[in-house]
């Protein structure tokens, strides 16, 4: 049964977060339970309210509807940045809806180009596979030619927009039950000490850097295998988008793009090959 809760009355123009969840698939589908899904998500909702966001859950829709969802959610006004979060099994390119059904990134990036989000700033974090390789974290020059795919991504991205994914083209990610390493580690940074006063760019660097050397999966089938998120930005300005505290915070607000020329210094995923740590 989809979910949509928002926090903030909508009259209100401010930043806004869109998360969009699929724990649960379809009678039929042959896709497996997202077990920690759940918590990814009651924590992001935490951490980005206190962090001034309004934001809306949408839980286990099917692809049509994400479709639908985010065509709207681009023509909606937000003050200076939106944020999206996907979850669910995924490819290369594309998550799955509840139906089991690919939804296409580039389709839904694409919906973003608009007047709308003109100037503002879009952040999308993609937490699902791309491939079925599992990393060992050894250090490599290059495991294949990822010029094409790199291009064509690339475009469909709007100016002014960035995308974090939880793991390197062709590369599986990791979800137990108490969440994904890439998701909760993004909520412990903004959680912590001042890692919200950053600057995107360097938010989402210190947030590969802690999932690469930090995580490290256990078990006899996944054991010693690693992640490493996957960072793609077409910012033209320096972006803050988390500096702006809630409404409870004594802490002063910022703009959160901020011009370069005056910055301020402050499956099927993976299917039953693999056990369900990959998500």
């Amino acid at each position: 049964m989809p979910l949509r809760r928002g926090l903030r009355d909508s009259r209100v123009e401010c930043n806004r977060a869109v998360l969009v969840s699929v724990a649960q698939f379809s009678h039929g589908v042959s896709l497996g339970k997202r077990p920690g899904a759940m918590r990814d998500t009651k924590r992001l909702h935490r951490t980005l309210s206190k962090r001034g966001f309004e934001v809306d859950l949408h839980i286990d829709l099917s692809s049509e509807e994400i479709y639908a969802l985010f065509e709207n959610e681009s023509r909606r006004p937000v003050k200076d940045c939106f944020l999206a979060v996907l979850s669910s099994h995924g490819q290369e390119g594309c998550i799955y809806g509840a139906d089991g059904m690919p939804i296409l990134l580039s389709r839904i990036f694409t919906y973003f180009n608009s007047e709308y989000m003109e100037k503002k700033a879009k952040l999308f974090l993609i937490q699902a596979c791309r491939g079925d390789a599992l990393d060992d974290g050894v250090e490599v020059d290059s495991i294949c030619d990822s010029t094409d795919y790199s291009f064509s991504h690339f475009l469909s991205v709007p100016v002014d927009t960035a995308v974090m994914y939880a793991t390197a083209p062709g590369y599986a990610a990791f979800m137990n039950p108490q969440g994904s390493v890439f998701l909760q580690t993004f909520c412990t940074l903004l959680d912590d000490e001042d890692n919200h006063k950053l600057e995107l760019t360097r938010l989402m660097t210190r947030l590969s850097h802690r999932v690469a050397y930090k995580f490290q999966a256990k078990g006899q089938a996944l054991g010693g295998k690693k992640e490493m998120p996957c960072f793609l930005t077409r910012m033209t300005r320096e972006v803050f988008p988390f500096a702006v505290a809630g409404k409870n915070s004594q802490a002063a607000g910022i703009s959160a793009l901020i011009s370069s020329e005056n910055p301020r210094a402050w499956i099927p995923s993976v299917r039953s090959q693999l056990p369900s740590m990959c998500k």
